[in-house]
């Protein structure tokens, strides 16, 4: 099931709370440091509470090739599959294939739709910001999903 569009406007209203945190791998902390994954994790407490899976270590090679789709199948399980990448809705989380041929790694958060849509994320180098959802963007977008109405 689909989250409605009070949770999706929140999601985007926390979101833009983190712009500015500057990135750090594998944390979760707004105003101190969080990665892509973190972000998202960060999100989901202050909607939800605690956190509906303990997070593994991880790599922040956006090149690695993995037997499974960690990110993908892990995403599934804790947030609604939205069938469709064509339309993206704000409030909902984009998975990213950053390379051909390697694990899709890489999570941001719609903010603006229409005409000129963007997302919020965060990645090496860069504080957690809202981007435009550009083609070279949209070319590497393998997922959407929606927070769900209550968690898991």
């Amino acid at each position: 099931m689909v989250a409605d569009k009070a949770i999706e406007n929140r999601v985007v209203s926390i979101a833009r709370e983190w712009i500015g945190t500057p990135y750090v791998h594998q944390a979760s902390r707004k105003g101190a440091g969080t990665d892509c994954l973190g972000l998202i994790r960060g999100v989901w407490r202050e909607l939800y509470g605690r956190e509906p899976l303990a997070v593994p270590n991880y790599t922040r090679d956006w090149g690695e090739r993995q037997a499974i789709e960690l990110l993908e199948t892990t995403a599934r399980q804790v947030l609604d599959d939205v069938k469709s990448i064509s339309q993206v809705l704000p409030g909902r989380v984009l998975l990213f294939r950053m390379r051909e041929g390697s694990a899709a790694k890489h999570l941001g958060l719609v903010a603006e739709d229409g005409p000129g849509p963007t997302f919020i994320h965060a990645y090496s180098g860069r504080a957690v910001h809202e981007s435009a959802l550009s083609q070279p963007w949209r070319r590497r977008l393998v997922g959407q999903f929606a927070f769900p109405e209550r968690p898991l």
